[in-house]
Order: C-alpha cells, then structure tokens, then sequence
C-alpha cells in the first residue's frame, strides 16, 4: 500500500509527500529525520491521506496535489 499524505507544519504552511508507512514517516518527520522542509518546522501534523496500490499511482497523485494552491489543498484535507 502507498500513501499520499499532506501534513500542517508548525508555522501553518502545508507539506505533501508519499510513503509506504504512514505512521513511521510521520514519526521521523516529528523527530526530525523527514525531509529538508519540514526539520525546521516541528511538530507536523497528519491532516490528510490517501491510499494507493501501486507507487506510479501515488507519485502522479502527489505530484498533482503539489501543484495545486493552498486554498485547494485546504478545501482538499477539509472535504
């Protein structure tokens, strides 16, 4: 399974990204083992998923996720 996540940072700004598991990416990201964006900006909050069967389909996913604004994202998590 693959997973399509978006997490709120401590400043309020959005971060997405894709994993295998969910539970252990947030908890590096919280320890700061996550990506360069989010290390300086702990604790990060899960405020939205998604699943996916294969990897092509949660990368396309989360790239088109990452084009979107951040009004569109947040009326994405607030769906």
């Amino acid at each position: 399974m693959y997973y399509v996540y978006i997490l709120k940072c401590k400043d309020n700004t959005l971060y997405t990204g894709y994993t295998v598991d969910l539970d252990k990416r947030i908890q590096n990201h919280n320890k700061g083992l996550g990506a360069k964006y989010t290390r300086g900006r702990i604790p990060v909050e899960l405020v939205y998923y998604e699943t996916y069967n294969n990897k092509s389909e949660a990368l396309k996913r989360e790239y088109s996720i990452k084009q979107l604004s951040k009004d569109k994202k947040l009326k994405l998590i607030n769906k």
